[in-house]
């Protein structure tokens, strides 16, 4: 595993850390299995682990209390989200701080989360959602800093909404957050244009999430995908997005054979989808979900083999897709 600094905080955190979403909002999940996925990461030298008290109503953070306390001689970072108040996502222009994070409302989950887990504090704590007007109100940051104050948090981050990289530049630019979480992965490709720029000028950290695509890019998915009753995947991969997110999978695995054809090399799909993210620079760390054990070893392989060949990592600039948020992007 090799890491990387976190922004302005010091951290050292690993290129490949874990998102745990799967572990409580996503259909079969097994606690026992996910405990072992966990430890096996640590095991491996992943250090950063984000989680949120959505997940499960605080399930998810509660998994990962226990890997903390079962590794008390290791430094391992912790990141959660605090949810809305009026509990929509995505958050959308009409709503205000007063509807979403007040005061009182981030202090009550900021607790609630610490309980969950059963730990002291939080290094990493985020906003769930998020609209860069809500600047005008900063009655948040004050919060925030009182917490932090408290020793409860150390460090403050954002979690921007699906396809909008572009609603965080300006609270990157305000120098109050340490790190921005985005949507960053081989088809979506506009956190480069806005968001990455400023977070370098800023030293702001940046946690690049849903780096397989919600599944399309691990090479599995067919157009006749469906997933048990009750996933949320059901209601994200209409056929308006799951058909063309195949081909377009579809078209990269032709382009990842011919490489590997060309170059005697046997690189996978979710390999090529994580190598993509860890050769731009200003990414401080991936979160994939794994929740299996053979997912942890790959997943972690990728930053071993590091950045791709350059001509490889321009083809795949090409493959950049512009899609913007719709009723059921969420």
């Amino acid at each position: 595993m090799r890491y990387r600094q976190f922004g302005r905080t010091g951290w050292q955190v690993s290129e490949i850390g874990y998102g745990m979403w799967g572990m409580a909002g996503w259909s079969n999940s097994d606690d026992q299995q996910s405990l072992q996925s966990l430890q096996a990461a640590v095991n491996l030298g992943c250090n950063f682990f984000d989680t949120a008290h959505a997940y499960g109503d605080g399930h998810s953070e509660k998994l990962l209390g226990q890997t903390v306390r079962a590794n008390r001689d290791k430094r391992l970072y912790t990141a959660t989200k605090i949810p809305p108040m009026n509990k929509q996502w995505p958050a959308r222009p009409e709503f205000t701080l007063k509807d979403t994070y007040p005061p009182d409302h981030i202090e009550e989950y900021v607790h609630r989360s610490l309980e969950s887990a059963g730990l002291e504090s939080f290094d990493l704590i985020q906003f769930h959602t998020w609209e860069d007007d809500w600047l005008r109100d900063d009655r948040w940051l004050y919060k925030l800093d009182d917490l932090r104050s408290q020793r409860l948090i150390k460090a403050i981050g954002i979690s921007l909404n699906r396809w909008e990289p572009w609603n965080g530049v300006r609270a990157v630019r305000t120098g109050q957050i340490d790190a921005v979480q985005v949507i960053y992965n081989i088809f979506d490709q506009n956190p480069e244009d806005d968001l990455f720029p400023a977070c370098e000028e800023m030293k702001v950290a940046v946690i690049a999430r849903v780096p397989f695509d919600e599944g399309t890019l691990t090479g599995t998915l067919t157009k006749e995908s469906k997933w048990p009753e009750g996933d949320w995947r059901n209601t994200y991969f209409v056929p308006e997005n799951l058909i063309p997110s195949v081909e377009r999978a579809e078209a990269l695995k032709q382009l990842l054979r011919k490489w590997n054809e060309e170059h005697s090399s046997d690189i996978t799909m979710p390999e090529l989808a994580l190598r993509f993210i860890l050769t731009n620079p200003t990414v401080s760390t991936i979160i994939p979900g794994m929740r299996k054990l053979r997912h942890v070893e790959s997943n972690i392989a990728a930053s071993d083999a590091g950045p791709l060949p350059e001509e490889l990592y321009e083809q795949l600039k090409q493959h950049r897709c512009v899609r913007k948020p719709t009723p059921w992007s969420q």
